[in-house]
C-alpha cells in the first residue's frame, strides 16, 4: 500500500508529463504548418493563389462598404455583382469600365491619404 506522501510527487510528475506532451503537440503543429506553407506542389500553389485572390476580393467588398450598407445580406451583394456583370456584357462595356476604374482609383487614393493621416 502506498503512503499519502507519494501523492504530491506523483501529481508533480504528472503535471510535468502533461506539460511536455503539450509542448510536443505544439512543436508538431508548428512543423505541419511550416510544411503546408512551403509545399510547392502545383495544385497547392494554385490553391494558395486562388485563396489569396478570394480574400482580396472580399476585402474590396468590405472597402466599398457593401457589407454595412446591405446589412451583410449576401443575396443583395450577389445581386449587385450580377448587375455589374450584366452592364459589362452590354454595349457600353468600355465606357463603364473606364468610369468604374476612375472611381476605384480615386477611392484607393483617398484611402491611402486617410491611412497616412
Amino acid at each position: 500500500m502506498r503512503s499519502f506522501r507519494a501523492a504530491p510527487l506523483l501529481a508533480d510528475q504528472l503535471a510535468r508529463t502533461l506539460a511536455a506532451h503539450k509542448r510536443s503537440i505544439q512543436a508538431r503543429n508548428r512543423l505541419l504548418a511550416h510544411r503546408a506553407r512551403h509545399d510547392m506542389r502545383d495544385w497547392r500553389v494554385k490553391r494558395r493563389e486562388r485563396t489569396r485572390q478570394l480574400i482580396e476580393l472580399g476585402g474590396l467588398i468590405a472597402k466599398a462598404e457593401l457589407i454595412d450598407l446591405t446589412d451583410d445580406d449576401r443575396a443583395v451583394i450577389l445581386g449587385l455583382l450580377i448587375e455589374a456583370a450584366t452592364k459589362l456584357k452590354g454595349d457600353n462595356r468600355d465606357q463603364q469600365l473606364l468610369l468604374w476604374r476612375r472611381r476605384g482609383s480615386r477611392a484607393f487614393t483617398q484611402n491611402q491619404l486617410a491611412e497616412r493621416s
